[in-house]
């Protein structure tokens, strides 16, 4: 079974052979290095995002943040995932990355550790989000950078919006503040 608390390389198995998991039970590490589990996320709305210094979307880390500080607290929260998956446009080191970040956007909401979100080394966390064998949901495929996906209070993923939709589009902060999914 694939395990999702391993930070590790994930082991491709046939999507029959995977069994849902509970969002709740995921777990990945931050920027810093620390364990971040997904059990205190509990009761909260979640954004997540896959973000890149070197892109053409990276100046949405300015919408993210704005986003944050007007949505984010108790109900609400956004976590990114750096990752170099799409024409080398993440190349830096975790402290380059929070460097980077901070300087550059003021980035105040959870960072993660890079990561991989697509391919053979696809972390547990976007094995979760796109596979719907694990996250009884939907399949999906990770685009580009700059792709969010929308996790419920109950932690069921409930959408995704693709990299041109930008964090603070009226459909993204329609759902946060109902709780519901426009269509798209």
């Amino acid at each position: 079974m694939l395990s999702l608390f391993c930070c590790k390389k994930a082991v491709a198995q046939p999507a029959e052979a995977l069994q849902p998991q509970p969002f709740y039970n995921l777990k990945a590490e931050t920027l810093r290095g620390k364990p971040f589990d997904f059990s205190s996320l509990k009761g909260k709305k979640v954004l997540m995002v896959n973000t890149a210094s070197k892109c053409g979307f990276t100046k949405q880390y300015a919408d993210l943040q704005k986003l944050y500080e007007e949505y984010g607290g108790d109900n609400f929260t956004i976590i990114g995932f750096p990752a170099n998956d799409f024409m080398r446009q993440e190349p830096g080191s975790n402290e380059e990355i929070e460097t980077f970040c901070q300087v550059n956007f003021g980035v105040t909401f959870q960072m993660m550790a890079k990561i991989h979100v697509k391919g053979d080394s696809v972390s547990p966390v976007y094995r979760w989000l796109t596979t719907k064998a694990l996250n009884s949901a939907f399949d999906s495929e990770v685009k580009w950078n700059f792709q969010k996906y929308l996790i419920d209070e109950n932690g069921k993923l409930v959408g995704v919006a693709y990299s041109r939709e930008k964090p603070n589009s009226d459909r993204i902060v329609g759902w946060i503040k109902t709780g519901k999914l426009e269509e798209k």
